[in-house]
């Protein structure tokens, strides 16, 4: 029979056979085609083979395209609908969260329900964001209630003094020289922190706290049933494929066109989501980030299809490590801006900018240090909220220590 392999060790003058270098793969990848008369057994990525004469080591060869295109008979096996349905949904309650038009029972639905929208297609999809909100299995149960909490603060006590002047204690409309914003009584603009509070419990969890991990991809028969690539029914994918995408699509699900091959290096930013800051990312803190995680995805991908699952699971570390590092950048980022506007006298602007970290630093309970552990746990988080709280009287000092023990943590 004839057995693709990568060749680790100068075994060409070893082997008959034909080198073959694919234009439409990974540039490293070279193929070795070589026929082999005995049965061979691969325990893992790496196998011993006996050949007449020496004994060469090779590599079970995985084919990885350029783009994120993976097809069976023909057919696309790439589907993520649901997770660009909950990005949409984001969207839109983030913009009703800007306006003082929704009531509390409106915008719960739309959290919760999944219905209530403008977009008609998103009230029949039968997808909701509430219940992938700090839904995977390392998640803390006390965090989803605190998003319906905002939501409450925000129709109870924001929207009724929307044009009141805000102050310590009292919720209404701050105005400087660069902006106005709403805010709660304790100076939160909540459309900011609950939205940057979603891109970490939503999609930042969901990808790596749930579907890169063995806890889902190899759930139940998933690894049995890829093994004899066996579809989930009425599917062109098996449930182990689908279950990675899923994972793609919370990051790039609002892309217009997510097979281009330059979408490694230019991430569009679509959305209000993760997409968004991962372009941010990409262009100043971290130049590269966007190849290096696409990469991991197109790889792991392949790994599933090649049944290697030790390669999909080390393109999974990569995932959860950098796409981790979004969270802590902008958490950096906002609490900085924040220190730089209050000194500058620009309070709209301050609190504006610290709703924004405050909703980062409360997604850093959903990172992935690669071995499933977060780099700060709920509890420690919980206490960085709570020194936080009343940006009115929130200390410049409290702030630097948090961005000192994020740098720390994650290296940056």
């Amino acid at each position: 029979m004839k057995i693709n392999y990568l060749i680790i060790k100068n075994s060409l003058i070893l082997l008959a056979g034909l080198v073959i270098i694919s234009c439409s793969k990974d540039e490293e990848v070279v193929y070795v085609t070589e026929t082999v008369t005995e049965t061979i057994t691969v325990p893992g990525p790496t196998v011993t083979v006996e050949v007449p004469g020496p004994t060469v080591t090779v590599v079970s060869s995985i084919e990885v395209p350029y783009s994120y295109e993976f097809a069976r008979a023909g057919k696309s096996t790439v589907a993520f609908g649901g997770q660009t349905t909950r990005l949409k949904m984001a969207d839109e309650l983030y913009s009703a969260l800007n306006t003082n038009t929704f009531t509390k029972a409106q915008l719960l639905e739309m959290f919760n329900d999944g219905t209530g929208f403008s977009e008609a297609s998103l009230n029949t999809s039968g997808k909701k964001m509430g219940n992938k909100t700090a839904g995977s299995q390392y998640a803390s149960a006390t965090v989803k209630p605190l998003f319906d909490a905002m939501i409450t603060d925000f129709t109870d006590n924001v929207i009724p003094n929307w044009a009141s002047d805000a102050s310590n204690g009292q919720a209404g409309m701050l105005t400087d020289a660069t902006r106005s914003i709403h805010v709660n009584a304790k100076g939160h603009e909540i459309d900011q922190t609950f939205i940057k509070g979603i891109i970490g419990a939503m999609c930042v969890d969901q990808i790596v706290n749930n579907y890169i991990t063995p806890y889902q991809l190899d759930s139940g028969t998933r690894r049995a049933e890829n093994d004899d690539g066996t579809v989930a029914s009425g599917k062109d994918y098996t449930n182990m494929e689908h279950k990675w995408d899923e994972a793609f699509g919370y990051l790039y699900g609002q892309e217009a066109d997510y097979t281009r091959l330059d979408l490694g290096v230019s991430p569009t930013g679509n959305g209000t989501t993760l997409n968004k800051y991962f372009k941010k990312i990409n262009a100043s803190n971290q130049v590269g980030i966007g190849v290096t995680v696409f990469n991991a995805f197109r790889r792991g991908r392949a790994g599933i299809v090649a049944k290697n699952y030790e390669y999909r699971d080390e393109q999974a570390k990569i995932l959860k490590i950098e796409l981790s590092k979004v969270i802590a950048y902008k958490a950096i980022d906002y609490l900085n801006g924040y220190m730089t506007k209050i000194a500058a006298g620009n309070t709209a602007d301050a609190f504006h900018a610290l709703s924004e970290g405050y909703g980062f630093v409360m997604s850093l309970q959903f990172t992935n240090d690669g071995n499933d552990n977060p780099y700060f746990d709920n509890a420690t988080v919980n206490g960085w909220l709570t020194q936080m709280d009343n940006f009115w009287t929130v200390s410049n000092s409290d702030l630097e220590s948090i961005v000192s023990q994020v740098k720390t943590a994650f290296g940056i």
